[in-house]
């Protein structure tokens, strides 16, 4: 679309935060525009045809707490076909890398930290998760790197509070042709300009003026919705500054979570839907999925520090390491069977610089900070603005609606 000089309301961000915005504003008769600096619609949320064969989700999969996900709905209605299986997590480790007595024995210790973290939270004690585990577990680093799964940190990083406040109603779902692609398909209808970067969000004057890779814009009110990592090192900067706004993204960093896809030969030689992880006294591990949906692949997946130094060391390191890993679980003769098809690196994407927020001990607050509007021009939306659904892709769809609703609410309309 052609790139106005004024709008009503301007929305920085074609993630699913900013595309709730903009749908929550259709029929109010204010002019809008979502203002993306990527060449695609999804933000965090993308699907990629990796090969004729495999179609896989970059970014976020899972459509977590399936019966509250706004994107449930949204599903149905865009005729996306919904996988309703059960995700592999718990269930039995294929191949002996993880024996079932060991599993049982790894899911009690597992059990036991949620336990002592609830308890934590019941006290108020906004403290390191690392605390909640029992001293001298010998399953305490496997649970901390369940942490990086969950958080995209490791549990001395994540906030008790902030762990106690997500909402998990542990029914997860699938979108068969991608949860980004449903996004994708979700903001087909939203008037958004792409390749257009902001810079500079200045609200000095009445109206803001917005400095963008493609012109300058003035709008009236202003809907925020990009990752806190952006804010926090004020890649786009705000004019007067907001100290508070910014604190509260450091706050509230974003953790890295990555994903691989290998091409899997002989597929049918293997269960689908299969878990595949070690018993592996250490952090720095992968987990793996193999087959998803049955297709010829296995799924790896790496957080926390470990996925950073992943990413540090260069594309196709997340690959190798997979394939090593796996070969070390199941015999070198897989390793002639798979082949690197993509991976992700969202802690060295620009307009992302991780993949989901977790709250910093003692910074549990933060979130209602980041999502309170300023001089009811400047309105907070994203995952990490969520109270209760952060670091979900619904999570963030529903908090540009709630700013959209500010945004109305500000102008006198219902």
């Amino acid at each position: 679309m052609s790139f106005p000089s004024s709008v009503d309301v301007a929305i920085i961000g074609a993630g699913a935060a900013g595309l709730g915005a903009a749908h929550a504003l259709r029929g109010s008769g204010l002019s809008v525009i979502v203002l993306e600096a990527r060449n695609r619609l999804g933000g965090r949320a993308w699907t990629v045809q990796a090969s004729p064969e495999v179609t896989f989700d970059v970014g976020c999969g899972w459509l977590h707490s399936a019966d509250k996900n706004s994107f449930v709905p949204i599903a149905r209605a865009l005729e996306f076909e919904l996988n309703k299986d059960l995700p592999p997590w718990r269930e039995r480790a294929y191949g002996n890398a993880f024996p079932q007595g060991e599993r049982d024995d790894f899911m009690g210790a597992m059990d036991a930290f949620y336990e002592r973290l609830w308890q934590a939270a019941q006290k108020g004690k906004d403290e390191p998760a690392s605390r909640s585990l029992e001293p001298g577990n010998r399953w305490n680093p496997m649970i901390d790197a369940i942490s990086t799964y969950i958080n995209g940190c490791e549990l001395k990083d994540m906030s008790t509070l902030d762990w106690d406040a997500y909402e998990d109603s542990e029914l997860n779902w699938r979108v068969r042709r991608g949860y980004g692609a449903l996004i994708a398909a979700y903001g087909a209808p939203c008037p958004v300009a792409l390749n257009c970067s902001v810079t500079l969000i200045d609200h000095s004057n009445k109206r803001v003026r917005i400095e963008t890779s493609q012109g300058t814009m003035a709008a009236d009110k202003v809907i925020v919705t990009v990752p806190t990592n952006v804010i926090a090192e004020e890649a786009i900067r705000f004019s007067p500054p907001l100290p508070a706004k910014v604190d509260a993204a450091r706050g509230l960093p974003l953790g890295v979570d990555d994903k691989v896809t290998l091409a899997l030969d002989d597929a049918e030689a293997f269960p689908r839907e299969g878990n595949l992880r070690g018993a592996s006294m250490r952090t720095e591990m992968g987990t793996y999925h193999i087959r998803p949906f049955g297709q010829p692949c296995i799924e790896g997946f790496f957080g926390g520090s470990f996925a950073r130094q992943l990413e540090d060391a260069g594309e196709g390191a997340i690959a190798a390491h997979s394939i090593d890993e796996i070969a070390g679980f199941l015999g070198n003769d897989i390793r002639r069977k798979l082949k690197p098809l993509y991976e992700s690196r969202w802690g060295h994407d620009p307009f992302a610089r991780g993949s989901y927020s977790h709250a910093l001990p003692g910074h549990a607050g933060d979130r209602a900070v980041l999502a309170a509007p300023v001089e009811g021009r400047l309105f907070f939306a994203g995952e990490a603005t969520s109270p209760n659904f952060f670091t979900t892709a619904h999570g963030a769809r529903d908090s540009g609606e709630r700013a959209a609703k500010e945004v109305l609410a500000a102008l006198g309309k219902s």
